[in-house]
């Protein structure tokens, strides 16, 4: 398959993914499609399930690339755990059904011997250790309808109307939204099960809305130079900033709980 193909096969799931995202992934040694001998990618189906595995890893459990890429080794050695499988097992949602099948007879077989099976450890929402400037591309393709992001955040309508009154998620030109709100959403969300509620997320907003004003400073001037290239060297300047602004954001964050907390 082109890198095109493969594109057009993740879209449904995964509305924000970009060419540059997977090219960027392969870069960092996740993904490993073959080159014909005019240099094109050509990727086979199991580069495919690997990058389905790859994106659905850092959507559904925020897991750095770092990690995942740790995941991937111990699957290709034969070495992946229980967890691993699973979360792979979620990758493919067509053997999902299955794999839900053979846990609970799994269980089934322990309570028949006579052995508890433990309880799962709670899932914690980790953001990676590092946003790139590659992470930050916009991608202005997407549009998203009201229904379209109530589905794919999990949210509901009242949860959508919270968080458009504190300002949170702003739809564009004709009532549409960018992928990014979906990804907005679905954090809210996980911070609401923390007693956050929407308009308790506004600090976040008015930060964030400091933090671009001052990127946006910065580039105004590349923009407005005669260069042919100025539009581009103006958007690569505000990308570079903003993920150098978000790992400073939070490192400090950090640093301020571990302060709090007396550690």
């Amino acid at each position: 398959m082109s890198i095109g193909s493969v594109l057009d096969l993740l879209r449904p799931d995964f509305p924000d993914i970009t060419i540059s995202k997977i090219r960027f992934l392969e870069s960092e040694g996740l993904i490993r499609p073959e080159r014909t001998p005019s240099g094109y990618r050509r990727f086979s189906v199991a580069d495919y399930e690997r990058l389905r595995f790859v994106l659905t890893a850092q959507r559904d459990q925020y897991l750095p690339l770092k990690v995942i890429k740790e995941q991937l080794e111990a699957i290709d050695s034969g070495a992946a755990t229980l967890g691993v499988r699973e979360a792979r097992a979620r990758a493919h949602s067509h053997h999902s059904a299955a794999e839900a099948g053979q846990s609970r007879s799994g269980a089934a077989r322990a309570e028949t011997d006579g052995e508890a099976s433990p309880a799962p450890p709670r899932r914690l929402g980790v953001v990676p250790g590092e946003i790139t400037p590659e992470e930050l591309r916009f991608d202005v393709g997407v549009r998203l309808t009201r229904a379209d992001l109530l589905a794919k955040a999990g949210i509901d309508d009242r949860f959508l109307d919270d968080l458009l009154r504190a300002g949170l998620i702003v739809p564009g030109a004709g009532g549409f939204f960018e992928s990014d709100a979906v990804t907005l959403a679905h954090a809210a969300k996980s911070m609401a099960e923390f007693g956050l509620e929407a308009r308790h997320l506004r600090a976040f907003k008015l930060a964030a809305d400091r933090e671009a004003a001052l990127v946006a400073q910065i580039a105004a001037p590349i923009a407005k130079s005669r260069d042919a290239d100025a539009r581009a060297r103006a958007e690569e300047t505000v990308r570079e900033l903003a993920a150098l602004s978000l790992n400073l954001h939070a490192a400090l964050v950090k640093a301020a709980v571990r302060a709090a907390l007396g550690n």
